[in-house]
């Protein structure tokens, strides 16, 4: 009996990367953006309207104390000229840092979006609405008239 040769293996594929769907993500990135920005766009906000929230749980002198600037403003950030996405990324990281470093008050200049034509004011939206989902934020007000008035807020932010 004569033995068969063994049969020489099949050279092996390159491993390939998988595939990329590019369309499915650049989709899903545009939805994001839509579904943050875009229900917003029309903003119930006027230039002169005031900005005023209270976390639950936290006792009401703590929001007439920021009214009346009791609180000393320990840090600024101005988003002046910025687009919505510009501001939203800023403001996380200047909220995020003052937490980190231990910073109890401090003020965002949003403006009074006096410029921002039918939309109404776009940032001070942007801020408003970025404030109240923080958990980290306890109370807001629109700063006193010699601080910003409506084209600022004073934030007051939790303790570590």
């Amino acid at each position: 009996m004569r033995k068969l040769p063994e049969p020489v293996p099949e050279p092996a594929r390159p491993a390939l990367p998988a595939p990329r769907p590019r369309s499915h993500e650049r989709d899903e990135a545009e939805a994001l953006f839509q579904s943050r920005f875009e229900p917003f766009a029309a903003s119930p906000l006027g230039p002169g309207d005031t900005l005023e929230y209270l976390r639950d749980g936290y006792p009401p002198r703590l929001l007439r104390q920021l009214k009346r600037g009791q609180y000393a403003v320990q840090d600024e950030i101005d988003l002046h000229r910025l687009t919505q996405m510009q501001a939203e990324a800023l403001l996380r990281e200047f909220l995020a840092r003052g937490r980190r470093e231990g910073r109890r008050c401090v003020r965002i200049v949003h403006g009074k979006g006096l410029r921002s034509g039918d939309p109404g004011p776009v940032l001070k939206a942007l801020v408003d609405r970025m404030l109240r989902l923080r958990a980290d934020v306890i109370a807001f007000a629109s700063a006193q008239m010699k601080d910003g008035g409506s084209g600022a807020v004073l934030v007051l932010l939790t303790r570590d």
